[in-house]
């Protein structure tokens, strides 16, 4: 009998540690409607020299659950320009916003650029610094 007993406390204690795993998933949940989730809102150019590379990439996930649209982007001068990917996105793709900006301008810079989409999130503001050395 007590054998019984104890095989039937072990079952259970095995049930109820095995039910528990399942509740405490680490599956993502992905958000009702397009979300758009950049890696970083601003990125550093850091010190570079003049008339450097100025191409840097935003990158982002769609962790919506909806397929993602990004209508337009905007740079907030004719000095920085962004290239807005063309794709749409389904849930859990990645992709990047491209962003040029003309080094042959010399100092300290922070510039934005204004992504439109159709995400829960709408429009983000994204941001460029650095300083360009003189030659």
């Amino acid at each position: 009998m007590k054998k019984i007993y104890s095989l039937l406390v072990l079952m259970i204690f095995t049930a109820g540690i095995m039910s528990a795993q399942v509740k405490t998933s680490t599956s993502p949940v992905l958000a009702k409607g397009p979300v758009i989730t950049f890696q970083s809102l601003v990125l550093d150019y850091g010190t570079i020299a003049h008339n450097a590379d100025g191409n840097r990439e935003f990158k982002f996930t769609n962790t919506g659950s909806e397929d993602l649209i990004i209508a337009s982007c905007a740079g907030s001068c004719g000095c920085t320009v962004p290239e807005c990917p063309k794709e749409v996105y389904g849930p859990g793709e990645s992709g990047v916003v491209k962003v040029k900006y003309a080094t042959d301008r010399v100092g300290q810079f922070t510039k934005n650029v204004t992504v439109n989409t159709n995400a829960t999130n709408g429009t983000i503001t994204l941001t460029i610094k650095g300083n360009v050395l003189p030659d």
